[in-house]
C-alpha cells in the first residue's frame, strides 16, 4: 500500500527483533511474581515513596479510579490494596516521573520518533505543555493554550460543513468530559462521534439491545458469589481484567463452577494465586476452570448451538433442563430456536467447533440442572464478521435456562477501558437518539443534528477520501487502536488538522495531519483544582455503577488543563460569545455539568450526591425482567448462522491478542509472562502440527499476509512459536498485526473490525 506522506514518517515503527527468550507457559496467575513485577514497574516509574502513596488511593472510595480496565470495585475495598498487576502498570505509566516537554521535541523530530517502537514512545514520559506541528516542519514546538484554541476554531470554521469534522473519544474520559464533548460536537452540527466502543464492544451493545432491550450487561459484582456456573467465553481475565479473578475465586469457594471457552488455555483461568491470602502466597491458590472448551477461532456459535441442541434433547429425555415457565412468561421465539438447532447434525457442529464431544457433554451435564448462570465475554466474541450473532447465541443459552433477572445469573460483557461504558451513557455515540436530542434542546436551547454520524471505520474512510478534514481525539491512540494501520495512517495524513488530547506521547501524535496539535491533560491520579479546592469527576464501571474519582498527586506540569477545560476552551474559541451555552462556565464547574447530565440523561438523578461513597447503579431493565420496549414486550430468542470463512488449504485464521505486558495499545514491557514469551513481541503462535506441515522450525522468521478485495496487506518479521492452539489457527499481538485487518470488513450491524478472525497466509522469510 503506497502512502502519501510529506514527512518521512514510519507508520509501523521498527520490525526488528529484540532478543526472544521462551519458557513453558505459566499454570497460574498472580501470586508473588505478580507483586514483584508490579512493584518493579511502580518503583522504576514513580519511585518508592510516590508508589505507595498512589497505590494506597487507587480504587478506594476517597481516591481515584484505576485508569486501566472497567472491572468494578467491591463496596468494601481491601485496605491492603484494591488493584492488580496491570493496574499498577497502568498507574505507573500515568504517574511516571519522566517528562516530554519542548526540549524533548526540539531534540527529537517526528521523523526520528516514528522510528521508535511503541514501547519506546510510551516510555518517553508525560506531556507537559501544548505543542504544535506546523505544515513545513518536522518538529513540534510550543504553542499557548489561547493560540491552540484559536487555531482549532479557525480550522473548524474553514470546513464546508460540520460533517467534515471527526470527533473521536477514548474510554479514559470522565462522564463530565464526555458529556461536554458530546454537547459541543452536537452544537457544532454533527454526530460524527466515533469512539473506542466501535472497535470493541459495539457488537455486544447491538446484540443485547435487540434481544434484551439494553446494550449493557445485567449482573452485579455480588452475583459472582451466588452463581452456580460462570462461563468465560473469548476472554483472558488474567491479563486483561485481573481483578475479575477474585470474583471467580469467590464463585468457586461458594461451590460454583467455571467453564472457559477459548482457543488458548490461559494461565489466569487455570489457577489463581491471590497475593492477599496465605494460600495464594505459600500454597497452590485456587483452581478456577473446571471445564475448558478449546474452541477453534470464531466457532463459538457452532459450539453453543450444539450445547443448546443437547440441552433441549436432555429436556425431552428427563425434563427439568429447560425453564419453560420463564420462556413462556418472558420470551419469544423458543420454538423457532428449537427447530433451528435440530436442522444441524451433531457431527457437523462438532467438526466446526473442533471441541471433543466428551468435554462438551461434561459442560452440558453441568449446565443441565443449573439456573444461576453468568456468561462473560470480551473481544474474542465481538471482533468477528458475526460478532453480533456470537453474543445473541450466548443470550439464547441464558434465556433457555431462565438465567436472567435473578441473583447469580445474567449477561456480563467485560468492558475494556475504565469509562468506555460511561462515555456512551452520557451521549458519546454516532447514532441519533430522538429522546436525547429532545432533552438537550429542552435543557440548553439549541437543536442537535438529526443525521446519523460516522462510526470509527467510516470516519477513517471519510478522512482517507478527503470527505473529512479535521480530526480531534479526546484521549486514546487512534492509529494503533484502529484496523488497517496503513490505510488509517493515510487518513490522518490527509487531514488539514489533527488534535490529540493526551497524557502520554503515542504513535498517533507522529502520524499527524498537515498541522497537528498535542493538548496535554491531567491524569486520573492528579489533583484537579479550582480556586484552591479539589474537584472530582465520575465514571461508570463495567456493571453500570456510577461513582466518584478524585486525584491526589500534584499535576505533572503547571501547564496542564483538565479535559472539560480543554473542551470548553475549544467551544468558547469556536462560538466566541455567540451561543446559548455558557461553555466556559460549564467547563470549570463540574457540579454544574453534573446538574445538566441529570436533566438530559435518564438514571443520573441527584448525581452530585449519589456518586459519593460506593456510588449507584443506573437503571437496568433486564434486572427487573422488564422487556416492554421489545417486540411483544418479550426478550428475543435469535436464529444465528454458522460462520463460513472459506479458508483455503494454505490459509490460516489469525486472531490478534494482547501480551501480558500491555493494556489496549499501551505497551508496558516486552514480556508475555503467562504465555512464556520474554523480550519479544514479533511472534506468531502456531499449532505444532501446522508448523511441521509447513516445514517451519521454532523461531523461523515468517511474514503474515492477508488478501481482501484484491488488496494485499503484509506484516513482516515474526518468529514462529509452537503453542497449544487449534490446528489452522494463529495468534499474534496487536497493534503489530492490525496492519492485516481490512478497514472495510467488519461485523454485521455493529461495524466492529474483524480483528479476531483474519484470513492470512504465512510466507517463510
Amino acid at each position: 500500500m503506497s502512502i502519501i506522506n510529506k514527512r518521512n514518517i514510519s507508520v509501523l515503527g521498527p520490525t526488528s527483533f529484540t532478543g526472544i527468550k521462551v519458557k513453558e507457559p505459566a499454570v497460574y496467575a498472580a501470586g508473588l511474581p505478580a507483586v514483584k513485577v508490579a512493584l518493579q514497574h511502580a518503583f522504576k516509574e514513580m519511585g518508592v515513596t510516590k508508589s505507595f502513596q498512589v497505590l494506597g488511593k487507587m480504587n478506594q472510595k476517597d481516591g481515584f479510579d484505576c485508569p486501566g480496565c472497567a472491572w468494578p470495585d467491591p463496596d468494601k475495598p481491601s485496605r491492603l490494596g484494591e488493584y492488580c498487576e496491570n493496574g499498577v502498570k497502568a498507574i505507573a505509566e500515568e504517574a511516571t516521573n519522566q517528562r516530554v516537554d519542548q526540549h524533548f521535541f526540539a531534540k527529537h523530530s517526528v521523523e526520528e520518533l516514528s522510528q521508535w517502537s511503541d514501547y519506546q514512545i510510551g516510555k518517553s514520559g508525560r506531556l507537559t505543555e501544548p505543542m504544535v506541528l506546523r505544515p513545513d516542519s518536522i518538529y513540534y514546538e510550543p504553542i499557548s493554550w489561547e493560540d491552540a484554541f484559536a487555531l482549532i476554531a479557525e480550522e473548524l470554521h474553514a470546513l464546508d460543513h460540520p460533517d467534515q469534522g471527526v470527533f473521536y473519544t477514548s474510554g479514559r474520559s470522565s462522564n463530565e468530559a464526555a458529556f461536554l464533548y458530546g454537547l459541543f460536537v452536537r452544537a457544532f452540527g454533527t454526530n460524527n462521534m466515533p469512539d473506542c466502543s466501535n472497535m470493541c464492544h459495539e457488537s455486544s451493545g447491538v446484540a443485547l439491545k435487540e434481544t434484551l432491550g439494553i446494550g449493557k450487561g445485567s449482573v452485579k459484582l455480588e452475583d459472582f458469589e451466588k452463581a452456580e456456573v460462570v462461563m468465560v467465553i473469548g476472554q483472558n481475565p488474567g491479563t486483561n481484567h485481573p481483578r475479575m479473578l477474585s470474583a471467580l475465586q469467590k464463585c468457586k469457594e461458594n461451590g460454583g463452577k467455571v467453564i472457559s471457552v477459548n482457543p488458548l488455555e490461559e494461565a489466569g483461568l487455570i489457577r489463581f494465586k491471590n497475593p492477599q491470602e496465605i494460600k495464594g502466597v505459600l500454597a497452590s491458590g485456587t483452581a478456577l476452570t473446571d471445564i475448558h472448551l478449546q474452541v477453534k477461532i470464531n466457532q463459538d456459535v457452532s459450539l453453543l448451538k450444539l450445547m443448546i441442541k443437547k440441552l433441549i434433547r436432555l429436556e425431552k429425555e428427563r425434563g427439568g433442563v429447560v425453564d419453560h415457565e420463564f420462556i413462556k412468561e418472558y420470551t419469544q421465539g423458543y420454538e423457532t430456536l428449537a427447530q433451528d438447532v435440530d436442522m444441524y447434525s451433531d457431527q457437523e457442529l462438532l467438526e466446526q467447533c473442533g471441541v471433543s464431544e466428551k468435554i462438551i457433554d461434561q459442560a452440558v451435564d453441568l449446565l443441565a440442572h443449573k439456573k444461576r448462570i453468568i456468561i462473560c465475554w470480551a473481544m474474542g466474541l465481538t471482533q468477528h464478521k458475526n460478532g453480533v450473532e456470537n453474543i445473541k447465541e450466548c443470550v439464547n443459552l441464558l434465556l433457555l435456562k431462565g438465567s436472567l433477572g435473578k441473583p447469580g445469573a445474567g449477561t456480563c460483557p467485560v468492558r475494556g477501558h475504565s469509562n468506555v461504558q460511561g462515555d456512551r451513557s452520557v451521549g458519546i455515540m454516532h447514532h441519533v437518539s430522538p429522546a436525547l436530542n429532545d432533552a438537550i434542546e429542552n435543557t440548553f436551547g439549541f437543536t442537535p443534528p438529526d443525521k446519523e454520524g460516522l462510526d470509527t471505520v467510516h470516519a477513517i474512510e471519510a478522512m482517507n477520501t478527503g470527505k473529512a478534514k479535521v480530526f480531534i481525539a479526546l484521549g486514546g491512540n487512534f492509529l494503533s487502536a484502529a484496523s488497517d494501520t496503513e490505510y488509517t495512517a493515510q487518513a490522518l495524513f490527509n487531514c488539514n488538522l489533527t488534535i490529540n488530547i493526551s497524557t502520554k506521547l503515542n504513535r498517533t501524535h507522529l502520524v499527524a495531519g498537515k498541522t497537528a496539535l498535542i493538548l496535554p491533560t491531567l491524569g486520573r491520579s492528579e489533583q484537579d483544582m479550582k480556586e484552591g479546592r479539589p474537584r472530582f469527576f465520575t465514571v461508570e464501571n463495567s456493571m453500570g455503577k456510577v461513582h466518584r474519582s478524585k486525584g491526589m498527586l500534584p499535576p505533572a506540569s503547571g501547564n496542564l488543563k483538565s479535559e472539560p477545560e480543554i473542551v470548553g476552551g475549544i467551544a468558547e474559541a469556536y462560538f466566541k460569545k455567540d451561543h446559548v451555552v455558557d461553555w466556559k462556565g460549564l467547563s470549570t464547574d463540574y457540579e454544574l455539568i453534573r446538574e445538566k447530565i441529570e436533566k438530559v440523561v435518564n438514571g443520573f438523578q441527584e448525581l452530585n450526591d449519589r456518586s459519593k461513597g460506593v456510588g449507584f447503579y443506573l437503571p437496568n431493565n433486564v434486572r427487573d425482567l422488564d422487556f416492554s420496549k421489545l417486540p411483544n414486550k418479550r426478550a428475543q430468542f435469535s436464529i444465528c448462522s454458522l460462520p463460513d470463512h472459506q479458508i483455503k488449504e494454505d490459509e490460516f485464521l489469525l486472531m490478534t491478542i494482547r501480551s501480558h505486558d500491555q493494556f489496549n495499545t499501551t505497551i508496558y514491557g516486552l514480556d508475555d509472562r503467562y504465555r512464556g514469551v520474554y523480550n519479544e513481541r514479533r511472534v506468531v503462535f502456531m499449532n505444532e502440527q501446522d508448523m511441521q506441515e509447513h516445514a517451519l522450525q521454532k523461531f523461523d522468521i515468517v511474514h503474515l499476509i492477508s488478501q481482501y478485495d484484491g488488496v494485499e496487506r503484509k506484516a513482516i518479521n515474526f518468529l514462529a512459536i509452537p503453542y497449544n492452539i487449534p490446528k489452522g489457527n494463529l495468534g499474534a499481538y496487536f497493534p503489530e498485526t492490525n496492519v492485516l485487518v481490512p478497514y472495510n470488513h467488519f461485523a454485521d450491524k455493529s461495524n466492529t473490525p474483524i480483528s479476531k478472525s483474519i484470513v492470512v497466509k504465512i510466507m517463510k522469510a
